[in-house]
């Protein structure tokens, strides 16, 4: 189950009841990893309504209840660990300046509050050891509460990949410019959190191809996937989710993975509501080692059951999105 943005946290940030229910259901029918909703490593990388966070001992005591209901049903879940970056406003960051590879605002509106997005501040010395320790403790925090690892979320324009993006990063310091100093933020956040939990817990995902309005690639693609890669298994990474932001797959993802494993022969998983017959074949093929759904899985809570029996799938709609079920 791949990681997406739900909206239904409690009081202060915190998991619910329902929270639980909701992933044990996809556990209880055959879900053998679940991604959690993105989960903000510290409210000054909030950006979005109603979403959990796991900065301080209430919150990452309240997974707990989460990460019990999935163990009983026999499911694994990693908790993606999260900071929006500019994709952010001052409503969410207690008034704070977003931070970002950058002092320039992301173009458009944010749809959370419907307000442009906020002026960030380009990120200075002591900003980088402070937000590297967000991650260090929300990771710290999930495996306390019983999470199986953490997803660093690399992708889909938020911090990390503000970096990495050179339409982004307009940086003139040791963390802008070349591609070695645009990867360095990310692969010391991935170095840092790997020390703390151990390269068994740890996944990265990224999203160097997606949909951004339009097909999206980073610039110097490849010379980034060149570096990177090997730099993420050079640093102890074993685990990466190549993700596409509900782009056509084979054009977005698909294409990145066919870039990169011949570079990374440790566990691989990627997806974008493949079918059956599709899944089958990246695996067969050895491109993916799992294959990741999102929405087919808002859908269908029991989807293993209905690939094993031959079922139809039901079909998305948005109105799913609005219940958490």
């Amino acid at each position: 189950m791949a990681a997406m943005t739900r909206g239904f946290c409690g009081p202060n940030h915190t998991a619910t009841e329902q929270m639980a229910k909701y992933y044990a259901a996809r556990a209880r029918n055959g879900v053998g990893l679940i991604l959690t909703e993105g989960t903000i490593v510290h409210r000054a990388g909030d950006g979005y309504n109603n979403v959990p966070h796991i900065e301080t001992k209430d919150q990452a005591e309240s997974w707990q209840q989460v990460t019990d209901a999935v163990h009983a049903e026999g499911g694994r879940i990693f908790c993606q660990l999260w900071h929006c970056g500019r994709i952010s406003h001052a409503d969410y960051t207690g008034g704070a300046a977003p931070l970002s590879s950058t002092s320039r605002a992301a173009d458009g509106v944010n749809r959370q509050n419907n307000k442009p997005f906020g002026q960030p501040r380009g990120m200075e010395k002591d900003d980088f050891e402070a937000v590297i320790s967000q991650f260090v403790t929300a990771a710290r925090n999930a495996m306390a509460a019983g999470f199986d690892g953490v997803e660093l979320h690399g992708g889909h324009g938020y911090l990390i990949d503000q970096f990495f993006d050179a339409r982004v990063n307009d940086r003139p310091d040791d963390y802008g410019g070349s591609v070695p100093n645009r990867c360095r933020f990310g692969l010391e956040v991935v170095a840092r959190v790997l020390q703390a939990v151990g390269p068994s817990a740890v996944m990265v995902r990224i999203s160097p191809s997606r949909d951004m309005g339009g097909l999206y690639d980073w610039p110097n693609l490849e010379e980034m996937l060149d570096y990177l890669v090997p730099a993420l298994r050079a640093v102890g990474l074993r685990m990466l989710d190549v993700s596409c932001a509900n782009a056509d797959y084979y054009k977005t993802s698909g294409r990145v993975v066919r870039m990169i494993r011949p570079a990374w022969k440790d566990l691989l998983i990627g997806g974008a509501s493949l079918s059956r017959e599709q899944a089958e074949a990246e695996l067969s093929e050895g491109l993916l080692d799992m294959v990741t759904w999102g929405r087919a899985l808002l859908a269908n809570p029991d989807m293993p059951r209905r690939f094993r029996a031959g079922a139809p799938l039901a079909e998305f709609s948005r109105d799913m999105l609005s219940t958490l079920a």
